[in-house]
């Protein structure tokens, strides 16, 4: 018995000639999606420069508003989302011998993709306002971080003397009795210049060195007519001034560390809540548009 040289033939599987994701209605939902949350947003922001004042006893707190800020980018994710979602579900195009599981899988991922162009959208359109907004808190924060070490790199990089600086220099060179502050030979810009110089380096350095602090008491001692104890007490006194001032500068710009971990942390938590509103929103609106079509095919 002969055999043919003819392979036998499989049944080959029959597959769609159609794609699975309809960009129609996902880019609908996204833009939908992507106005709701430009609208929404703009509301919170009239509403947080309404909590802001100048007046402290008219100005919400920090905490407040950082918390109202908060749920206000949770909400915006939930409203435009949802939105966004139900209508990507609702205007696709019904499919056709597909099992129900997969027709969920479908509208879910339709969902998800609604909702990733969306948030592409809204963060091209606000790509400016957001590296603005980032740009003055890093130029604030690096202001407070500055204000540490008395502007130290200011005072190096030009000849006129920091601002700050010369003020704690005038607080240890204020004399007891003004009117007798006219001797020549100790009312010096020399001796003030050289005086902002120590405090900057102590400032840079962290601490004053032993023969700095004592020339700079004799220095006060000459320049105020004080008893060498009060000048010392003086000296004492501006040095823990400069120390709080740079404990409260560092506290400051450990806040801002914080708040800005805080709002990326919950930037991100609302981003996910709108990835799950929107397939689940999705799902619920495809499935309620097939219900709909089987309900007018019996009639």
């Amino acid at each position: 018995m002969a055999i043919s040289d003819t392979p036998l033939m499989m049944d080959a599987p029959i597959e769609s000639s159609s794609s699975a994701v309809s960009w129609g209605p996902i880019f609908a939902g996204a833009l939908v999606a992507a106005a709701i949350s430009l609208l929404l947003l703009l509301v919170g922001a009239g509403l947080g420069f309404a909590m802001v004042s100048p007046w402290s006893s008219q100005s919400a707190s920090a905490a407040t508003i950082g918390a109202t800020a908060a749920v206000w980018l949770v909400v915006v994710q939930w409203l435009s989302s949802g939105l966004g979602g139900y209508l990507t579900g609702r205007l696709r195009t019904k499919w056709v011998g597909v099992h129900t599981d997969e027709v969920g899988f479908r509208d879910t991922a339709h969902g998800f993709l609604a909702w990733a162009v969306a948030t592409l959208l809204v963060a091209g359109v606000l790509s400016s306002s957001v590296s603005s907004i980032i740009g003055m808190g890093a130029q604030a924060t690096a202001t407070i971080a500055g204000a540490t070490t008395t502007a130290a790199a200011s005072v190096a990089a030009k000849s006129g003397e920091d601002f700050s600086t010369s003020y704690f220099t005038d607080a240890l060179l204020r004399p007891s009795d003004p009117a007798s502050a006219t001797n020549p030979a100790t009312n010096t810009e020399a001796s003030a210049a050289q005086l902002s110089r120590i405090l900057t380096n102590a400032a840079i350095q962290g601490k004053m060195s032993a023969a700095d602090r004592t020339y700079v008491d004799k220095v006060v001692a000459a320049r105020t007519g004080l008893p060498e104890a009060d000048a010392k007490a003086r000296v004492d006194a501006v040095l823990k001034e400069i120390e709080d001032a740079k404990v409260a500068a560092q506290q400051a710009a450990d806040e801002a560390r914080k708040a800005a971990s805080a709002t990326s942390l919950l930037g991100a938590l609302s981003l996910f809540i709108g990835a799950f509103i929107a397939s689940v929103a999705a799902a619920f609106g495809g499935r309620q548009r097939d219900d709909d079509e089987e309900v007018l095919l019996r009639t």
